[in-house]
């Protein structure tokens, strides 16, 4: 397909409704009046549509040219946008970077890095998957993932530790195991419904932050899985960042088990570190120092 109407000349139609008249649009583009007033009427002899029609002495958008005004600001900002891209990967930006979180990683973290990203390449965008356990070895495996934020590294790829957090055990404090005022043994949990947060890879994998208990409830994504919690339903093994406003709320008690307070080692994996671009290692970095100085803050 070969458009009728030129950039230069849908520019001119744009110009002399944001300018204000023939004149300012003239001055706004540094060409004579003259020229940018035949660019607006050979537009509107190629459509057969009249784009201005004049009200006293000033000349105002018809509907339909209110319509192509509006289709031409958005034509205009996106072959700025494609020549932004395309500069950006002349530079070495990818025009795209995927990446896969496991679902216990804090979500303010993730964002926060991802903002500061934006800021030195605006025009990369980011596909963000968040994924449970094999979910995020399996995205590393198949190639669907330029990185990975997981608590394992799979074979073949070389991960660096990002950050340590605190796993407990937590219930609603009317649950039944709160109630026995003891300390508890994983034997008391077994007869309690387990909440659990299904695994996104297409293998299960057994997590060590679950028990064969009698009943087990698997859900699809951790806030239902906090809701339920919070509702009274089960118990679970939880981040201690993804509930601490219901900690602090007192929705949500750790149960006293003895030694079953856990870490998890999360670890930073970029799939290809000899092939990526500059905005895989950029991304890279600002997440390991966004972390870094999130967690000075806390040991502060």
């Amino acid at each position: 397909m070969h458009p009728k109407i030129t950039l230069e000349q849908w520019r001119a139609l744009v110009a002399v409704v944001d300018a204000g008249g023939y004149a300012q649009a003239a001055q706004s583009l540094h060409k004579s009046q003259s020229a940018v007033t035949y660019a607006v009427q050979k537009l509107e002899a190629v459509l057969g549509i009249a784009v201005f029609e004049v009200q006293g002495r000033k000349a105002v958008l018809t509907t339909a040219g209110r319509q192509l005004y509006q289709q031409a600001r958005t034509l205009l900002e996106e072959a700025v946008g494609l020549e932004q891209v395309a500069d950006a990967l002349a530079q070495g930006w990818e025009a795209q970077i995927r990446i896969a979180a496991e679902v216990i990683f804090p979500t303010w973290l993730l964002l926060s890095a991802m903002d500061l990203f934006a800021r030195d390449s605006p025009s990369t965008r980011i596909e963000l998957t968040e994924s449970v356990m094999g979910g995020t070895s399996e995205a590393l495996l198949t190639g669907q993932v330029d990185l990975a934020v997981a608590p394992v590294v799979p074979p073949g790829f070389h991960g660096n530790v990002l950050m340590q957090m605190r796993v407990l055990p937590v219930a609603h404090p009317d649950h039944p195991l709160h109630r026995l005022s003891r300390p508890l043994r994983l034997s008391d949990l077994r007869q309690h419904r387990h909440i659990v947060v299904r695994d996104t890879g297409s293998t299960r994998e057994t997590t060590a932050l679950t028990i064969e208990a009698k009943q087990r409830w698997t859900v699809s994504n951790m806030a239902t899985s906090i809701h339920a919690l919070c509702q009274g339903y089960g118990f679970a093994w939880m981040v201690e960042d993804k509930i601490h406003k219901e900690l602090r709320s007192g929705q949500l008690k750790p149960l006293p088990l003895d030694g079953q307070e856990r870490v998890v080692t999360m670890y930073l994996i970029v799939a290809q570190p000899q092939r990526c671009g500059r905005g895989v290692k950029r991304f890279a970095e600002l997440l390991r120092e966004h972390v870094g100085q999130a967690c000075e803050l806390v040991r502060a």
